[in-house]
C-alpha cells in the first residue's frame, strides 16, 4: 500500500470522535432549528444579490465591484453566500432541457434579473445560510482537535459542549456575516502557526504542508475582516517567537511570507479587480480600538451564564495552581484578553466573537488539569454542572422550542 493510502487508514473514527460528531450535530440541529423561525431579510436580500453578482456578472452600475458598491470588508461572505445560489440557478438551467417550455426557470424571451428568480429557487434562506452553519462546524472541530490534541479527551469535550451550546455562536452562524469566518481564520491562524513554530525544529520539507495551510487561514481572515489578519498574524508571530528555539531568526520572514501570501488570495476573492481591491485598504476597514464593554455585555448576558461561570471557575484555577500555568494554558488566556476588549470603529465587527474560541479552549485546560487533580471526581461534577447550565439557557434562547 503506498504512503498516502497508509495515511488515509491512520484515521479512526472511534469513541470520542463519535461524541465529537453527536455534539456537532446537535450544534447543527439547533442552527436549522434557528433557520427555521427565520424570514428572509433586508441584508439577507443585500448578501444574495451581491454575492450572486460576484459569481455571475459584473455590476451594472459603472465604477462599482457589485451594485452593493465597493465592499471594503467581508468580501469572503459575500461570495459564501452567494455560491450556493447560484449553483442553485446553474442546476435549474441545466434541468430546464428536460422541462416543458411553460415550466423553465429561464423562459424563451430573455434572461432574468440577478434576484428575479427569488420566487422559483427552492430553500433560499436555508441556502443563504448553509456556508456559514459549515463554517460553525469546522471551527467547531478546529476547536475540538486542538483541545483534544492538548488537553486530553475530557478537556476537548467540556470545550466543545460549551461552543455547541453557546448562543453567541449559533447567532453568527445563522445569518449571512463574516463574523464566524473570521473567528475560524483567527483561531486557525493562530494554532497552525504554532504548529509551523513545532514543525521549524524539523526537517524543512515538514515546513510546506504548514505553510500552506497557514496561507489559506490567513487568507480566510484577511478576505473576512481585513483587521483580522494583522491580528491572527502578530499573535501567531509572538508565539512562535516564544516556542521556536533556534529558529527565531526565520518567523518574521515566514509571517510576513504567509501574509503577502494571504493578502493575494484578498485580491483572488475580488476578482482580480486592482481597484475594488485597493479600495479595501482606502477605507476605514482596519481601523480599532478598545473598550470593556464587549467583555461587561457577554459576561452579563443570561444566554452565556454556564461560560461565565466556567470561565470564573477557570481563571481562579489558573492563579491558584501552578500546574495550570504552562504554554497550553497561557496562549489562549493571551488572545482572550487581546481580543476581547478590542472593537471595531471602522466597519461593524464583534472581535470579542473572534476570540470567544480561545475562551473556550482555556477553560477546556484548566479543566482539564483539575479533572487529573486530587480531587477528579468533583472536578469532574462540577464541570458537568457548569455545561449543563449553559445547555440549559441555550436552549431556552432557542425560540418557539418551549
Amino acid at each position: 500500500m503506498t504512503h498516502r493510502f497508509a495515511r488515509l487508514r491512520r484515521f479512526r473514527f472511534n469513541l470520542p470522535q463519535r461524541i465529537a460528531a453527536g455534539l456537532l450535530l446537535l450544534f447543527l440541529a439547533q442552527g436549522l432549528w434557528l433557520t427555521s423561525r427565520q424570514t428572509l431579510s433586508d441584508r439577507d436580500y443585500e448578501y444574495a444579490r451581491c454575492g450572486r453578482e460576484m459569481w455571475e456578472q459584473p455590476s451594472p452600475l459603472a465604477g462599482y465591484f457589485t451594485s452593493c458598491g465597493n465592499i471594503h470588508d467581508g468580501i469572503l461572505a459575500y461570495r459564501l453566500a452567494g455560491l450556493p445560489l447560484t449553483l442553485n440557478l446553474a442546476a435549474e438551467r441545466a434541468l430546464d432541457h428536460f422541462r416543458k417550455p411553460e415550466d423553465r426557470v429561464v423562459q424563451a424571451n430573455g434572461e432574468l434579473s440577478t434576484w428575479e428568480l427569488r420566487h422559483q429557487l427552492t430553500h433560499v434562506l436555508l441556502l443563504l445560510r448553509l456556508p456559514f452553519l459549515a463554517a460553525g462546524c469546522l471551527l467547531g472541530g478546529g476547536l475540538w482537535w486542538v483541545t483534544r490534541r492538548l488537553y486530553g479527551n475530557l478537556g476537548g469535550y467540556t470545550a466543545l459542549a460549551l461552543y455547541c451550546f453557546s448562543p453567541a455562536i449559533l447567532k453568527a452562524c445563522v445569518a449571512p456575516n463574516p463574523e464566524i469566518l473570521a473567528a475560524l481564520g483567527v483561531y486557525g491562524g493562530v494554532y497552525t502557526a504554532i504548529g509551523v513554530a513545532h514543525a521549524m525544529q524539523g526537517p524543512r520539507r515538514k515546513w510546506r504542508p504548514r505553510l500552506v495551510l497557514l496561507t489559506v487561514v490567513l487568507g480566510i481572515a484577511a478576505s473576512s475582516h481585513i483587521a483580522a489578519l494583522p491580528i491572527a498574524a502578530l499573535l501567531g508571530l509572538a508565539f512562535m517567537l516564544w516556542i521556536a528555539e533556534g529558529r527565531r531568526s526565520q518567523t518574521l520572514p515566514v509571517v510576513v511570507l504567509v501574509s503577502a501570501g494571504a493578502l493575494a488570495l484578498v485580491f483572488v476573492c475580488y476578482g482580480i479587480s486592482l481597484d475594488a481591491s485597493t479600495y479595501l485598504f482606502r477605507s476605514a476597514a482596519g481601523f480599532m480600538f478598545f473598550s470593556f464593554d464587549p467583555v461587561r455585555r457577554f459576561f452579563t448576558t443570561l444566554g452565556n451564564s454556564g461560560i461565565t461561570v466556567a470561565a470564573a471557575a477557570a481563571a481562579l484555577l489558573y492563579l491558584g495552581l501552578r500546574r495550570s500555568r504552562y504554554f497550553g494554558n497561557t496562549t489562549p488566556l493571551l488572545c482572550v484578553l487581546v481580543l476581547f476588549p478590542l472593537v471595531m470603529t471602522g466597519v461593524p465587527g464583534t472581535p470579542w466573537l473572534w476570540g470567544l474560541p480561545f475562551l473556550l479552549t482555556f477553560i477546556g485546560g484548566v479543566f482539564a488539569d483539575a479533572y487529573e487533580g486530587p480531587r477528579p471526581r468533583l472536578a469532574m461534577t462540577a464541570a458537568g454542572a457548569i455545561v449543563l447550565l449553559q445547555v440549559v439557557f441555550c436552549i431556552l434562547s432557542l425560540p418557539g422550542l418551549l
